[in-house]
């Protein structure tokens, strides 16, 4: 799937072997977020949707609204590269509206710092501003282990 098409809820998806379905609160360990997060942080949006994507296929539980508001946000500073604003704003709104009922953490993540660059950018674009005044959205959290 490319990251213009965002995941659709889909209670079929295969798990992959080897990887155990998150839900459970227990995100600091998984190696593959600590790597969504680096690539997350380093602004790597395409590679960082797809191992998203992954664990939000693998997600059963309530952290899958948080990862899918992730990988909206990605694949949000993917369409602004590319100079899609709309697509930018729609997704960085979608996302933004999945991460804020979480209040201050999901997946062992810090939300405050996230939720506020967003939403400057969100309201940048919706006045027709540059969004890239505000700082980029970043998930680094000293929770979450990152591999690089």
């Amino acid at each position: 799937m490319g990251p213009e098409n965002l995941p659709t809820e889909d209670s079929s998806a295969q798990k992959r072997p080897g990887n155990t379905p998150q839900g459970d609160g227990n995100w600091g360990t998984n190696p593959q977020l600590g790597e969504a997060i680096a690539l997350f942080d380093r602004g790597e949006w395409y590679a960082c949707h797809d191992l998203i994507e992954d664990l939000w296929h693998q997600c059963q539980g309530p952290d899958r609204q948080a990862l899918q508001g992730l990988l909206q946000i990605a694949v949000a500073q993917l369409h602004l590269e590319r100079n899609n604003r709309r697509g930018a704003t729609i997704l960085l709104g979608e996302g933004l509206g999945r991460l804020k009922p979480y209040g201050s953490e999901a997946l062992g993540l810090n939300l405050p710092p996230l939720l506020d660059a967003v939403s400057c950018r969100l309201q940048a674009l919706q006045q027709g501003l540059e969004p890239g005044d505000g700082p980029l959205p970043r998930l680094g959290s000293p929770q979450v282990r990152h591999l690089d």
